[in-house]
């Protein structure tokens, strides 16, 4: 017999056992029997666990010794719902599928040689599935004619490579019966052989074999159970074998003083590892460190005050310094997790998708010798060398907040390259950095709202000291760092879940120190509901949030659906007493360590609740998303922008982090290029409009006094859906957006605006005094301060009207954007605007911003502008095209007889751009230079008699 057929029909058992998705009649099918598969819906990723409907179908196939590995003969694409793929309920989550032959079934031809089924079940919609372990694809290894030696009783996972790294567990005393049996297939079977420690203990010539073992005190420890099947007159012959681990005593032992869950470095060769796990019975190591398997040394010594404070705990030592060693903790024989406290996981699923370029030498999974996530611990890891240590935060009142998703802000999704682009959200001028969760969370690409390991980076984004680099830097540059956490649930592969859960991902058990077994909340809970009042979860916030202030120095948090934080049933929205203390408990442990940090709350809860949380010190998201979009879009019945200021709630400190965009908000631009108002030839939906109208927005946003927040890439008008790709799906990263001139101008104008904010204090501090019309088409903000006073005042219509700004005070105010001065004499004088313009005055003379970024926007005061002007041109030196920027004032008549003229170095004309009259107002004219050579040009704006000037640009090839 081909030996090969033999280790086929083992690994083939091996599946069955290692999982029991699937299970067939006969037990030991080949390609040529009459196949019935039972699908256990309770095993796997148990996606179909529980399911009562009767319509469950087969999305299945085959490889061939043709098909190169890969899935052939496919019978039901997913959306397939044929009789021939349907299963029959047999009991409850037991579900039954008549295959036959598989050739027929399938259509594969007899030249073909079938290795495997494969299988997915799902209902008819194809909204739930039944997947193995960790949703993979359902695997069935066909047999060879030959012999297999098996054991039926007790079920033993031989996975592993190893009996010994997954034994079966008994007490002393504990009888344990066992039944071998042998596949014989084609052959003859002489007998099987039942040895215990080598010792033969039974014998028979049938092809099953049982056997009673006692589990005394003398074999105490491991125990190894092997099974020898004979055929053919003994010319073939196979084995198995499995490991019995005898549990005795309680194996206690006080903790060390000093000892922290986690991992805790004690020598440059040793660790000390504890485990908080109540109401466990044993818990082993296994890792690198004993090549996976369970060994009396390595059982964890227990230290219980009573049954709700038990931690396991041990010390290993002989480790190599500096060397990585994965490991897990064995939980009662059955629950494989990773340390909770570690830094740094390694994920059998996830892993080998995440480029070598982003983090480099990542040390590989141990397949083969375990499963689910494991931890890493390395002793002697050298101090990270942190340049800044002594940041000091900038004031909260003033934090002007740039949120971003790594993986959607950089192709190469890594801290370096991040780190690489601090130069352009510094010349932005925002002044912290908050990042969407970077913790360990369920696969690769996502938003992070699926948090599994709350102390270690996530992988995907690179290794943890590029994480401290990268906040380093921006400390370096002023800016700080706020974190996205997410503490109101978690998913099924975080290991405070599974220590207490049903199945390998359900939902916890009662026992859970952590969590609810349901929300209380059901209507918006996501995920695995904290229970916010108990002292272990209490620990654990506590704990989470001093690590990330004191290891990476985090400046602050911003706590994902704060809201959620509560164990009173209701919808979240009304006052919450409850909630308030368990918040204020959390922020006074984070100030504690940290007194300056920032607390961000994402609440949205009554007002009266968010006051007493705001005036505590904590800050709290304010969504005006729907406000500004009306506004921007020229709808403005509903643009009132008022409630993005936090006196108008009746708050005493500026805890109002207000913003236009965030992840979770629909992208303005887009909105307003769809669905933008117009009036004549003012519409909305072109895109340069668009962009003057986010200018727009951003005058009423970052000049109101509070903390802002803006979302990656709205300083350059991103205008693509939050629905593409799906609401959390990969998004197109458009940094190419910087060549368009009209965005950079965008980016221009937000820049200028921040600077204005951060150099004056009127437009932060909480005794600035704000007067306001901030509803209907004309806004207005004025803001008084013992330093300055500015107006602002814009037309969100779109049609030209007159404002009124309504000035503090006569006497001189200056445009911050264009410099001009304009003498106020009545302070009710009217200022004519064009539809999307707007002014921000102050009444002292202030650096006027670079670049014109206001090209377009109206600059005309009053009825009475007082004086025509031509501006330099814009790029100069330019190649092939630049734009030339003039105002045709109003002085009483309108429209004005307008040349605009271009001239060569000898005065011969070119080229004329204008000859038309025109209404008073700004214009801009593009002039392409193509077919002309190098050289010093002129150009003349004339009207008529009241105004001429020349300016002089320059062409270079």
């Amino acid at each position: 017999m081909n030996f090969r057929y033999i280790l086929i029909g083992i690994f083939s058992f091996v599946l069955i056992l290692q999982a029991q998705v699937l299970t067939t009649e006969p037990p030991y099918a080949t390609e040529n029997d009459n196949i019935v598969v039972y699908f256990h819906a309770d095993q796997g990723d148990q996606g179909l666990m529980g399911y009562t409907n009767d319509d469950v179908y087969a999305h299945t196939g085959v490889v061939t010794d043709q098909s190169n590995g890969g899935w052939v003969y496919v019978v039901a694409g997913w959306s397939e719902n044929i009789p021939k793929a349907k299963l029959t309920k047999i009991d409850t989550d037991l579900w039954q599928l008549t295959i036959g032959n598989p050739h027929a079934y399938y259509g594969v031809p007899s030249s073909e040689k079938i290795l495997k089924l494969n299988f997915v079940f799902r209902n008819s919609d194809g909204s739930q599935s039944g997947r193995d372990t960790g949703g993979a694809d359902i695997f069935y290894n066909l047999y060879e004619s030959g012999l297999t030696a098996v054991f039926a009783e007790p079920q033993i996972n031989l996975s592993f490579n190893d009996p010994q790294r997954a034994p079966v567990f008994v007490h002393p005393g504990d009888t344990q019966h066992i039944v071998a049996t042998a596949a014989a297939i084609g052959v003859h079977l002489d007998s099987l052989v039942l040895h215990i420690n080598g010792m033969a203990v039974a014998k028979g010539a049938e092809d099953s074999l049982a056997y009673d073992f006692t589990a005394d005190a003398g074999k105490d420890g491991a125990n190894r159970i092997t099974t020898i099947a004979y055929a053919n007159s003994g010319a073939l012959t196979d084995s198995s074998s499995f490991y019995t681990m005898v549990i005795s005593g309680v194996n206690a032992l006080p903790k060390p003083a000093g000892v922290q869950d986690g991992i805790n470095y004690e020598t440059s060769t040793s660790v000390t590892l504890s485990l908080f796990a109540p109401h466990k019975e044993f818990v082993y190591v296994i890792g690198d460190f004993n090549d996976w398997k369970v060994e009396d040394t390595y059982r964890m010594y227990k230290d219980s005050v009573d049954a709700d404070s038990t931690h396991y705990w041990l010390t290993i030592s002989g480790l190599a310094p500096g060397q990585e060693y994965a490991f897990q903790y064995l939980v009662d024989g059955t629950i494989r997790i990773a340390d909770p406290y570690t830094d740094k996981v390694l994920d059998p699923w996830n892993d080998s998708w995440i480029p070598a370029q982003t983090y480099p030498d990542l040390m590989a999974y141990p397949d083969g010798k375990t499963d689910q996530i494991v931890s890493v611990l390395q002793t002697e890891q050298p101090d990270f060398p942190w340049q800044v240590s002594d940041f000091n935060k900038p004031a909260s009142e003033g934090l002007v907040i740039y949120e971003l998703l790594i993986r959607d802000f950089l192709a190469a999704h890594d801290y370096q390259t991040l780190q690489d682009t601090l130069n352009y959200l510094q010349n932005l001028g925002v002044t912290a950095i908050e990042l969407m969760p970077v913790t360990e969370f369920d696969g690769n690409e996502s938003w992070g709202y699926n948090p599994a390991f709350y102390f270690a980076p996530d992988k995907y984004y690179g290794p943890k000291n590029d994480f401290k680099s990268f906040v380093d830097a921006c400390h370096e540059r002023g800016i700080a760092l706020i974190m996205d956490m997410v503490l109101n649930h978690s998913y099924g592969q975080s290991p405070f879940v599974r220590l207490y859960n049903e199945g390998d991902y359900g939902k916890p058990t009662p026992d859970n120190p952590w969590y609810n077994v349901n929300s209380p909340n059901p209507t918006y809970s996501w995920g695995y509901d904290f229970n916010h009042e108990s002292k272990a979860t209490q620990n654990l916030v506590d704990r989470i949030n001093r690590y990330w202030m004191h290891d990476y120095k985090i400046d602050g948090f911003r706590f994902d659906f704060s809201k959620g934080f509560t164990n009173t049933p209701g919808d979240g929205w009304n006052f919450d007493g409850k909630r308030i203390d368990i918040l204020k408990r959390m922020a006074n442990a984070i100030w504690a360590a940290s007194p300056e940090a920032y607390v961000i709350l994402e609440h949205f809860t009554d007002n009266s609740e968010e006051k007493i949380l705001a005036d505590y010190g904590m800050l709290l998201w304010g969504n005006l998303n729907y406000n500004y979009n009306e506004a921007t879009m020229g709808y403005n019945s509903n643009s009132d922008l008022s409630w993005g200021y936090y006196k108008a709630r009746n708050w005493s400190k500026p805890g109002l982090v207000t913003y236009m965009e965030s992840h979770d908000e629909e992208r303005l631009m887009y909105k307003n290029l769809q669905y933008g108002n117009h009036s004549g030839s003012y519409d909305i939906t072109d895109l340069n409009t668009a962009l003057g109208r986010m200018k727009l927005a951003g005058a009423f946003f970052f000049t109101l006094p509070g903390p802002k927040m803006i979302w990656q890439f709205g300083e350059l008008g991103y205008d693509y859906t939050i629905d593409y790709n799906g609401r959390v799906g990969n998004k197109p990263i458009r940094w190419d957006y910087l060549n368009d001139e009209q965005r950079h101008k965008l980016f221009l104008t937000w820049a200028a605006l921040i600077k204005l904010r951060n150099e004056h204090p009127v437009f932060t501090s909480a005794t600035t005094s704000a007067e306001y019309q901030l509803s209907g088409s004309l806004k207005r903000i004025n803001l008084s301060h013992g330093t300055m006073n500015a107006t602002i005042v814009g037309n969100f219509g779109v049609t030209a009207a007159s404002a009124t700004p309504n000035f503090q005070h006569t006497g001189n105010w200056y445009d911050y954007f264009t410099g001009d001065t304009v003498e106020v004499t009545d302070r009710a004088m009217a200022i004519y605007m064009e539809p999307g313009h707007f002014h921000i005055y102050t009444d002292q003379k202030l650096e006027t911003p670079q670049g014109d970024p206001l090209s377009g926007i109206n600059t005309l005061v009053g009825n009475t502008p007082s004086e025509f002007r031509l501006e330099q041109n814009y790029p100069n030196p330019f190649n092939p095209t630049t734009r030339i920027m003039y105002v045709i004032a109003a002085q009483g008549i309108a429209p004005v007889q307008v040349e605009l003229t271009v001239y060569n170095a000898l005065g011969q004309k070119v080229r004329t751009l204008v000859n038309e009259k025109q209404a008073p107002g700004n214009y801009t004219i593009r002039f392409d230079g193509s077919g002309l050579a190098s050289g010093v040009y002129y150009y003349r704006l004339k009207t008529g008699s009241r105004y001429s000037n020349v300016k002089k640009m320059i062409l270079l090839r």
